[in-house]
């Protein structure tokens, strides 16, 4: 067994899918370049498009009326492409249904969905927090036609005190009534607790764990606050998983 997998059994936690994001080498080619929502998809490796294809249908579209509408996406650590992977998602899941779908910027600690996807970051969910209007017109679509993005918007050093009030909970609740799916990117869960906040909004967390990365420890303690809030944890991804043989050979062990 292994201690990527190791880690994720003891955490109690069920890996729905196993992309492997280059984090790193995503997040450079970010600073150097802003990308469209059409790049994001045609910079993506085949293999991780698919195995983020297969997470869409396994989480936001398996058979029943019990699937999840409003996801939190949500790293134990830092710089482990925890936004990438939600600007990915967002749009295979906006290609896969006919309703709408708003991927919201949760993380006002260090925003970067704008810079990922070439958006300006000049209006949005701060903004719908201290002002009047429909939640809507905070909003940008970004396309396919419905597919929309909620950025952070105008932030200040109170902004992150904004996730806690009653106001939010009637922000998250308008966007559930506009959209027909939300896909939300927090911040790290072991450094900030914004992330706990937010879950509370949702239906549920899925997990971004890097593999050799993530500390067996932390991922405990996460998921184990998760349950004392009653925060349901919907599944796992290891992130920068490494293939000591080639990926495609995996599919036949």
């Amino acid at each position: 067994m292994s201690k990527n997998f190791e880690l994720l059994q003891q955490a109690g936690i069920y890996l729905n899918s196993t992309p492997t994001l280059p984090a790193e080498e995503l997040e450079t080619q970010a600073k150097n370049q802003e990308l469209t929502t059409t790049d994001v998809l045609t910079a993506t490796e085949p293999s991780v498009r698919e195995e983020s294809l297969k997470l869409v249908q396994r989480l936001f579209l398996p058979p029943g009326p019990a699937a999840p509408k409003a996801v939190m996406f949500a790293a134990i650590d830092s710089k482990n492409g925890c936004s990438w992977l939600c600007s990915v998602i967002a749009k295979l899941l906006a290609e896969s249904v006919s309703g709408s779908v708003c991927l919201v910027e949760g993380n006002f600690r260090a925003p970067s969905l704008p810079k990922l996807l070439g958006v300006r970051n000049h209006h949005g969910l701060v903004d719908a927090l201290r002002q009047e209007g429909s939640i809507r017109d905070f909003a940008k679509q970004i396309g396919p036609n419905n597919l929309w993005m909620l950025s952070a918007g105008s932030l200040g050093q109170d902004s992150s005190s904004l996730l806690n009030c009653d106001r939010m909970k009637e922000r998250v609740s308008e966007l559930r009534k506009e959209f027909d799916y939300l896909v939300i990117d927090a911040p790290p869960l072991s450094a900030f607790a914004d992330g706990m906040v937010l879950g509370r909004l949702t239906d549920g967390v899925v997990l971004v764990l890097e593999a050799n990365a993530t500390r067996r420890e932390a991922a405990l303690r996460v998921t184990e606050s998760l349950r004392t809030t009653k925060i349901p944890v919907l599944g796992a991804i290891l992130n920068n998983r490494k293939f000591p043989i080639p990926a495609a050979l995996y599919k036949r062990l």
